[in-house]
C-alpha cells in the first residue's frame, strides 16, 4: 500500500551514557538526530519531512553565506552537536560561533561535540515538534550563554525571538529577521523558509 509517510515523534529515554558512549551512539546511527538534556535525558528525532528539510537548508545556506563573507564566525548546520554548560548536548537547526571562541578550542574539542553554546541558534519548527518543547529548549540556550535565538514556527506563522535578559518577542508572519549586533549585517530571507 502506498501512503503518505510523516516522521514519527521524537522519542525519550533514560539511559546513562558517558560523553564518548553518547558521541558513538550519534556517529553509529547518522540517520537519527540524537540530543541528551542536563538531565540525561536521551531524545532520538528521526530524519525530518522533504519539506522541513528543504526550509532548513535554505536556512543553513544564508547563514553560511553571510558567515563566509565576514570571517567573524562558524557556522553549523543541523548535524553539529554542542555540550552546553548545563551539560545538555544539542543540535540547533542552525548556529554560528564568533570566530574567537571557536578558535580557543582544542582540535580534539572541534572534533567532537564543542563544550560551548552557540552565540546564535536557529530552530525550525516542523510538524511533528512540540512547541512547548521547542520554546523550553531556545530559553535553555539563552541560560547557557546564546546571545540570539530564532523559534521560526511555519505552523502559526511566526517566529519567537529570543535574547538574554529580555522578554521573548513574537513577530507575526515577518518577510526577514535581523541578524542585530550579534550577527551584523545579516539578514535573513523568510520567503523560502515560513
Amino acid at each position: 500500500m502506498i501512503g503518505t509517510h510523516l516522521p514519527a515523534s521524537s522519542i525519550e529515554l533514560f539511559i546513562n551514557l558517558t560523553d564518548e558512549q553518547f558521541f558513538e551512539l550519534c556517529q553509529n546511527n547518522r540517520d537519527y538526530q540524537f540530543e541528551r538534556t542536563a538531565s540525561g535525558e536521551l531524545i532520538i528525532m528521526p530524519p525530518t519531512g522533504s519539506e522541513t528539510s528543504k526550509r532548513n537548508i535554505d536556512l543553513s545556506y544564508q547563514l553560511q553565506s553571510w558567515s563566509r563573507r565576514n570571517n567573524l564566525g562558524v557556522a553549523f548546520d543541523s548535524s553539529g552537536g554542542f555540550t552546553l554548560p548545563n551539560g545538555a548536548d544539542r543540535s540547533p537547526d542552525a548556529s554560528w560561533v564568533k570566530k574567537e571562541r571557536w578558535d580557543a578550542l582544542t582540535a580534539e574539542q572541534k572534533e567532537g561535540f564543542a563544550p560551548l553554546c552557540p552565540d546564535f541558534v536557529v530552530e525550525l519548527r516542523s510538524k511533528t515538534d512540540s512547541l512547548k518543547k521547542l520554546q523550553e529548549k531556545m530559553q535553555e540556550y539563552i541560560d547557557n550563554g546564546a546571545k540570539l535565538g530564532w523559534l521560526i514556527d511555519r505552523k502559526n506563522r511566526r517566529v519567537e525571538i529570543y535574547r538574554p535578559d529580555r522578554d521573548v518577542e513574537i513577530l507575526q508572519n515577518p518577510a526577514a529577521l535581523s541578524g542585530e549586533d550579534v550577527l551584523p549585517g545579516f539578514v535573513l530571507d523568510l520567503a523560502e523558509i515560513m
